[in-house]
């Protein structure tokens, strides 16, 4: 697998942009840190304030310097806004693995099809270009509307990793682990997440969500 990390990789279509996140960004997630707590409701780190979201922007920053994150901003191109954020994480380039994860998006913006576009993109570009053998996924065990999203996009669960990690609140999180090969993306879940996409952009042409 090849990543060069000093690269600025923009994955964009006619409806998404995920631009690779920078400091500067703050002032432009800080409206989700302040006005929308639910979205850090099974987060492992919360952007829930103005301090926290600094946190979080310098862990995700830090993990890109250590070559072993690569952090997006998610920019919608119908609303001509910024909406959230995802990334590649535990990049292996060893084992020609990575996973994807800490999305999220503002509550506007859900269940509009803008996160299949962001996970189709990341997913091309992790096959495609990165050439990666397998992309990995996790959510709490508990996130019904996280893991129902994952099983949408083709992915298949491996098991449950049971007390695998400490929450914010003190108490420790059962991790489900889902995954999706090169081989199963390139035969089949490509092709069923591109035709997926094909409504939900129609949609996000004519709503005024």
């Amino acid at each position: 697998m090849k990543f060069n990390f000093n690269n600025d990789y923009y994955l964009e279509n006619d409806f998404v942009i995920l631009e690779p996140l920078k400091e500067n960004h703050f002032n432009e997630l800080l409206k989700f840190s302040l006005n929308e707590p639910e979205l850090w409701t099974y987060s492992l780190i919360k952007a829930d304030s103005e301090k926290n979201l600094k946190n979080y922007l310098k862990l995700a920053l830090k993990g890109k310097e250590n070559q072993k994150e690569y952090p997006f901003i998610v920019y919608d191109k119908i609303n001509k806004c910024y909406a959230g954020s995802t990334r590649f994480y535990d990049i292996q380039l060893e084992n020609s693995s990575l996973q994807i994860g800490y999305t999220w998006v503002g509550k506007q913006f859900q269940r509009t099809g803008l996160n299949r576009h962001c996970k189709f993109l990341l997913l091309e570009f992790a096959f495609k270009i990165l050439e990666t053998e397998r992309v990995e996924f996790r959510a709490d065990n508990e996130n019904i509307k996280s893991i129902d999203a994952m099983k949408n996009i083709g992915c298949t669960t491996e098991g449950v990793l049971r007390s695998n990690c400490p929450k914010t609140d003190d108490t420790r999180r059962d991790s489900i682990v889902l995954s999706i090969l090169k081989n199963e993306w390139k035969r089949k879940i490509r092709s069923d997440l591109k035709q997926k996409c094909q409504p939900l952009a129609a949609f996000m042409e004519t709503s005024n969500y």
